[in-house]
């Protein structure tokens, strides 16, 4: 554990200063309020690429010799360390191949093209890719850029850390998101060496928590499977070489449901008006996890790369999950005026309709009842149950269901 020095550190800081963006913190209101602390944001999914991965990249290829350039270069990604790797071999002028999982965005496939490497798509998570793409490397002589168990490129990773202290030097805990580990070595680790009393709290899904499982053992282990929407960070094994570094430096480590990061995409497109992926979501799921009060936090949004129908998912899975969708169905006599009576009752209560479905196939008795769903928009959970409510006191049953396909 020699690599990762203050030295380097302020070389790798001075080099990927040619490629990033500045991502200047951004104070929280709405979340500080939320949680009692002064919450802050560093928006690396406003880097160029979409996301921090440029940092390791562009670094790790500035270490390599000649010779390792003109062999081009390999890596595995689920995305955003593929268009990092992308965008600085397009720099360095050098030839790039890009394995990803089939499961990949195709806003990151596209763009990882758009910078022009070659990609291959194999296997159904990072580890199957990871695994072709060292084989690749292998049979084609190239020099292998692994995404995060890497201690250069880790190093790249952690200048994050240096800039949040510049900026908040007085910074109390930083919230990294843990996949396979290299972005939360190298922010924790120069945390730690610039003040050896800052909190670094790792932030991992709970359907890929593979470092927590792995700290809980002592030693780095595979989960069987993962399933989380947080794709950046669907890892089943952490990187050997950065978990000495995370056994050091991570204080806690916090998992978070996928279902709080749905709620957390829309706190952030209508707050900061930002685009967060599911990844970069999960510090800012963490913090209302956090048990504390008057805490200075810096939360790190890793990126914001997602292609349009994972957003529209999400953003629709939000929406139900606030009370601001929602569906019921009523049964009701077949005769004139039913209909209305009910559109009448959500109408006067400020419900907004999205869709009706009618259907007088539900019974054979017509006159009994007719089956009548109901898709509407809602301010929240209270006036959902107002809604509800109104329903049942003017006679009906309202059964609340799943909307499905609410913007068709």
């Amino acid at each position: 554990m020699k690599m990762l020095t203050l030295e380097k550190f302020e070389e790798a800081s001075e080099k990927v200063k040619e490629v990033v963006l500045p991502t200047n913190l951004i104070y929280s209101e709405y979340f500080s309020e939320q949680t009692g602390n002064k919450v802050y944001f560093k928006p690396e999914n406003m880097q160029y690429t979409g996301a921090y991965k440029v940092r390791g990249a562009y670094y790790k290829i500035s270490t390599l010799s000649e010779e390792e350039r003109e062999k081009g270069l390999v890596t595995a990604s689920a995305g955003n360390h593929a268009q990092g790797v992308a965008y600085a071999a397009k720099l360095y002028g050098v030839p790039a191949t890009v394995v990803m999982p089939t499961t990949t965005p195709l806003i990151k496939v596209n763009r990882t093209k758009g910078y022009g490497a070659k990609v291959v798509l194999h296997g159904s998570v990072y580890d199957e890719a990871c695994q072709y793409a060292l084989e690749l490397a292998k049979k084609e002589g190239a020099t292998f850029v692994h995404p995060f168990n890497d201690e250069v490129v880790a190093t790249g990773q952690g200048t994050i850390a240096m800039e949040i202290f510049k900026e908040l030097p007085t910074v109390d805990i930083i919230l990294v998101p843990i996949g396979g580990g290299g972005l939360a070595a190298g922010v924790s680790t120069l945390a730690k060496l610039l003040n050896p009393n800052i909190k670094v709290i790792g932030v991992e899904p709970a359907g890929a928590s593979c470092m927590k499982a792995s700290l809980d053992a002592g030693k780095v282990i595979t989960l069987p499977d993962v399933n989380t929407i947080a794709d950046g960070t669907a890892v089943k094994t952490p990187g050997d070489i950065v978990f000495p570094y995370i056994q050091k430096n991570i204080d806690e480590i916090i998992a978070v449901e996928d279902q709080e990061l749905i709620v957390n995409f829309l706190d952030m497109m209508e707050n900061h008006k930002m685009l967060v992926e599911n990844s970069g979501l999960l510090t800012v799921a963490a913090l209302k996890h956090l048990d504390c009060k008057g805490k200075k936090i810096v939360s790190i949004l890793s990126g914001g790369n997602m292609d349009v129908i994972t957003l529209s998912s999400v953003v629709q899975h939000g929406l139900i999950e606030r009370g601001r969708v929602f569906t019921v169905s009523v049964q009701l006599p077949d005769r004139p005026g039913e209909l209305v009576n009910v559109a009448n009752v959500i109408a006067k209560l400020k419900g907004n309709v999205i869709r009706l479905e009618h259907n007088q196939f539900v019974s054979i008795n017509r006159n009994a009842a007719v089956e009548l769903r109901i898709t509407l928009e809602a301010f929240g959970h209270e006036h959902k149950k107002e809604i509800i409510e109104a329903l049942k006191k003017h006679g009906y049953d309202p059964k609340e269901e799943s909307p499905t396909g609410l913007y068709e």
